[in-house]
């Protein structure tokens, strides 16, 4: 890594913290610091929404699951976000802009109650902190180890952690999100280019790269592929297997019923209903600016899988041996102190559980004696534990560490000591630290207004709120920090599948209960309650007795089961008169239409793109 680098990474990043604190400086108040004064506009709304959604969780955790056997199905996170978007810009938007909220928890106590919104804001704040934060820094970091290993500078994750933590709380607990979406707009841009950047020198070594040295995307060596054809024909036949939108209906990710319902439940949440990306579009100068914003983000979604997913399967062409190489590694840690024997029943007995050993096909064919003999093992250790009552404790073998897939494309591919490689790290740690960013001022404004603000101290003032919010910066950024390094343990599956699963305990009930409310304006105001109470036990229940069923699906099935159980209830609990949303704001409700008609196009395209690759 040359001097160059260095100079290119420290300067975009000291000019991106630069630039937020200083267009933040004159924020006074509660309003100017949470939502940036009511004032963006469309431009800054797009970039900010594509910059806080796209960070580590994506470039590490979907190039990777797209190296993994997922393939080219894990982009309907992100065409279905595009669809999402254009029906969150004309539904969803025009309520949250007229009743004039500062967060969505805000929105529920308009419909339902006080007890609904501090639960949601509760729910929130669980989630926001103990999952997105962490996970998000926890991938950053991942992330980080790689690049600087590449060029020989190690640093442990805990200090990885600490140092991303650190560099996003520092300019949003300063200008909040004002301050986030100027760092947004140049960190966004530069996101984009930099992915596309590394998908065209993915491409191109594919294409000088012997067919004999690539394998096929079931790891098999692709000899037989004909050196004559176009880097393009030569992806394609490589890649054929992944290339679909379409996974069985046995699949525990993303089956073909999760994109007929279960997918579309996350996806409302989060561009609809999550705090850390609404903050932006509640920040909105008028309602056009907002849906103009959304609209934007919605395009720039259709852009995304071809500079991460498709990277992500060349990867996997290309340094499979490297990837197997690291979950090796991984798998020695796990297997280097237990002994695949017969277990004694006095040591049976001495034991709370018993482990065994879950292989992916993989390393099964990378370890074909050793999977045998775990079987067996597993199978010994099974019958076991039903005849002594036994817990047992699954212990994940990977045959490839797909979650290196980004790393090893920048380190080996991206020429360092010219600036390039110095712009594409600080363009990706750019990134990651916008999402924190994001993350951390959504977690302090739901704290600040709808539990500091709301019971503790209704009549603070202005400062005292700002105060506040900063202070809870810094400490939701230390528990981040001390969490995320324990994400490293393979028992979670994967950095994207654990953010995205760990959302069904909360996310399926909102939208059941957001849904309701909108549409049935004569149920009591305690069914908001009711609603987000059920959910995690529905999920959780599900989840324990029932994990075959994919995390997908089973958001669909506790959506609808809350909306039926809501449903039922407000047969026979109603109140007097029809629930109103009163306006409360001076914004500019007026629509766009030419928004409108864009937003179809968009629509339309993402259904194309479902055609071409279905």
């Amino acid at each position: 890594m040359g001097f160059m680098d260095f100079f290119v990474f420290l300067a975009f990043i000291s000019c991106v913290v630069g630039l937020g604190i200083f267009k933040s400086r004159k924020e006074k108040t509660s309003e100017d610091y949470f939502l940036a004064g009511r004032g963006l506009h469309w431009w800054l709304i797009g970039i900010s929404l594509i910059a806080a959604n796209i960070s580590a969780e994506q470039f590490v955790g979907m190039s990777g699951s797209a190296a993994d056997y997922l393939g080219l199905a894990i982009a309907s996170y992100e065409w279905m976000a595009a669809i999402t978007l254009v029906v969150v810009a004309f539904v969803f938007l025009p309520y949250f802009l007229k009743t004039g909220i500062f967060t969505i928890p805000q929105f529920l106590e308009h419909r339902y109650n006080h007890w609904a919104r501090s639960m949601m804001a509760i729910f929130m704040l669980l989630i926001l902190i103990g999952v997105s934060l962490s996970g998000v820094i926890y991938a950053g970091s991942l992330t980080m180890q790689d690049l600087l290993g590449q060029v020989n500078i190690n640093i442990n994750l805990a200090t990885a952690c600490w140092i991303m933590g650190l560099i996003a709380a520092l300019y949003v607990a300063f200008g909040g999100l004002k301050a986030c979406v100027w760092a947004d707009l140049v960190q966004g841009t530069a996101l984009i280019i930099a992915g596309g950047v590394i998908a065209w020198l993915a491409l191109r070594h594919l294409g000088l790269t012997p067919v004999n040295e690539l394998v096929d995307a079931t790891g098999a060596v692709a000899s037989n592929l004909s050196e004559s054809g176009g880097v393009f024909q030569k992806f394609k036949l490589l890649n054929a297997t992944k290339l679909h939108m379409v996974l069985p209906r046995t699949d525990l990710n993303i089956p073909w019923t999760a994109l007929i319902i279960g997918l579309w439940i996350p996806n409302f949440y989060y561009w609809g209903l999550n705090q850390y990306i609404t903050q932006r579009i509640l920040g909105s100068a008028s309602l056009k600016e907002g849906q103009k914003g959304i609209v934007f983000a919605a395009a720039l979604k259709l852009v995304i899988p071809f500079v991460i997913v498709f990277p992500g399967l060349m990867a996997f062409n290309m340094f499979s041996s490297e990837m197997a190489d690291k979950a090796a590694s991984d798998d020695k840690i796990i297997l280097q102190n237990t002994k695949v024997i017969e277990l004694y029943e006095s040591e049976i007995n001495s034991k709370e559980s018993l482990n065994i050993f879950v292989f992916d096909k993989g390393w099964s064919q990378r370890n074909v004696e050793k999977a045998k003999e775990l079987s067996a093992y597993n199978e010994n250790i099974r019958l076991r534990a039903e005849m002594n009552g036994k817990n047992v404790v699954k212990k994940r073998l990977l045959g490839y560490k797909t979650d290196s897939a980004l790393g090893l494309l920048i380190g080996k591919l991206v020429p360092k000591g010219f600036g390039l490689y110095g712009f594409i790290i600080a363009a990706l740690l750019g990134a990651i630290i916008s999402s924190l960013a994001a993350i951390l001022n959504a977690a302090s404004t739901i704290f600040t207004i709808d539990v500091y603000n709301r019971y503790i101290s209704k009549e603070a003032a202005q400062k005292t709120l700002v105060m506040v919010g900063r202070i809870c910066v810094g400490i939701f950024v230390v528990i981040g920090c001390v969490i995320s390094p324990q994400l490293a343990n393979p028992k979670f599956g994967g950095i994207f599948k654990y953010i995205q699963e760990f959302q069904g305990y909360i996310s399926p009930g909102i939208l059941a209960v957001f849904i309701f409310g909108i549409i049935n304006r004569r149920a009591h105001r305690n069914l908001g309650v009711i609603g987000l109470i059920i959910n995690p036990f529905i999920y959780g229940y599900l989840a324990k007795f029932h994990p075959s069923i994919a995390f997908l699906d089973r958001m669909a099935i506790c959506m609808f089961a809350v909306l039926a159980i809501m449903t039922i209830a407000g047969l026979f609990w109603k109140m007097p008169e029809r629930i109103e949303f009163k306006s409360d704001t001076k914004l500019d409700l007026a629509p766009s239409k030419p928004s409108l008609i864009f937003g179809i196009g968009i629509v339309i395209a993402t259904l194309v793109l479902y055609i071409v690759f279905w």
